[in-house]
């Protein structure tokens, strides 16, 4: 701007009421919601699932069972020439599935060794580190200079943690683990080979579950956003309260994978034969794989991954970037 030149002044004009205008002809716009699903199908999408747990929780069948597909093998039976794991290894397999046009690019990384030592001092500082790098792989793309349009998203969007069915209490290593994962990353819980418990069981557990999180101050996906009392708040908002409610009441999911059919009732169904008879995985009075299946992938999918990049990440990338600032800031005096 020229010497002596003055600004122009800007004035905005404000709806003091808020209130809604009455449009005098078809505009169009409404059609956004049509040209982003439009794009986003096109493009496909993204889902990068942990399992953690010890050997022999079912975490491969319980992930197959969620998709569908075989996309892990089982790797909880060991030969006795293999040898022992000494460490939490750290294994990402991915795989692109498509439901109805819609791609799917899902990335599950399973943490074998995990809690299967005699002595599991530190034994999740891998996982920790694992998650945590993929946050400053994706800070470094996002800095550069010259970054790509798209950056490829490795971040982990969801844990499954695999508790085993004891019917007693939670281990000091779930508690331990626990609560530094729902520090970094969205958790969600879940009482492994469910019918291994009886019903009173299995409510009893639950309970004393939910106790000891609460004890321990851990706070698990979903999270709230929504403050019902404002006035502002849309039906939606307070349906969405309603749901991650009941959401947080299931939590931790008792639940039970399996990849056979088995003949209920004359119908063949996903499920487990027993000496006690058969299990059906989809029958919500049997176990709660359904709710599980449909909270991963029906009701809370995109909120899991939305809640992965403006939250976690977002809370590791401002400690990075202020410590950066303070570092630079010390060598420059």
């Amino acid at each position: 701007m020229e010497q002596g030149q003055q600004s122009p002044v800007v004035v905005q004009q404000q709806n003091p009421e808020n209130k809604k205008i009455t449009l005098t002809g078809y505009v169009g716009f409404d059609t956004i919601t049509r040209q982003i699903e439009k794009k986003l199908v096109k493009r496909g999408f993204t889902l990068n699932l942990m399992v953690v747990g010890q050997s022999g929780l079912g975490k491969s069948t319980m992930v197959n069972t969620l998709f569908a597909a075989h996309l892990l093998d089982n790797k909880a039976t060991q030969k006795a020439s293999d040898p022992i794991r000494q460490t939490t290894e750290i294994n990402t397999i991915t795989h692109v599935i498509e439901e109805n046009g819609v791609r799917l690019r899902l990335s599950i990384t399973d943490t074998p060794g995990f809690g299967d030592q005699i002595n599991n001092e530190n034994c999740w500082e891998s996982i920790i580190k694992y998650i945590k790098d993929q946050y400053a792989t994706y800070l470094r793309k996002e800095l550069t200079p010259n970054r790509d349009r798209r950056i490829a998203d490795t971040r982990i969007h969801a844990v499954l943690y695999f508790i085993a069915p004891t019917g007693h209490s939670l281990k000091p290593i779930d508690i331990i683990v626990l609560k530094k994962l729902s520090d970094i990353c969205n958790v969600i819980p879940v009482i492994a080979k469910a019918d291994s418990l009886t019903l009173e069981e299995r409510a009893a557990f639950k309970k004393r579950i939910k106790e000891e999180l609460a004890f321990n101050n851990i706070v698990l996906f979903p999270y709230d956003d929504v403050d019902t009392d404002d006035y502002s708040v849309t039906e939606a908002d307070r349906a969405e309260k309603a749901l991650n409610q009941e959401m947080r009441d299931l939590i931790p999911f008792a639940v039970v994978g399996s990849e056979r059919n088995v003949v209920v009732d004359g119908k063949a169904v996903r499920g487990r034969k027993t000496r006690w008879g058969s299990i059906n995985i989809e029958d919500e009075t049997h176990c709660e794989f359904s709710q599980l299946r449909n909270f991963l992938t029906r009701t809370h999918l995109q909120d899991l991954i939305e809640t992965t990049g403006i939250v976690h990440y977002e809370t590791f990338r401002t400690k990075q970037l202020v410590a950066l600032k303070e570092s630079t800031m010390s060598h420059s005096r």
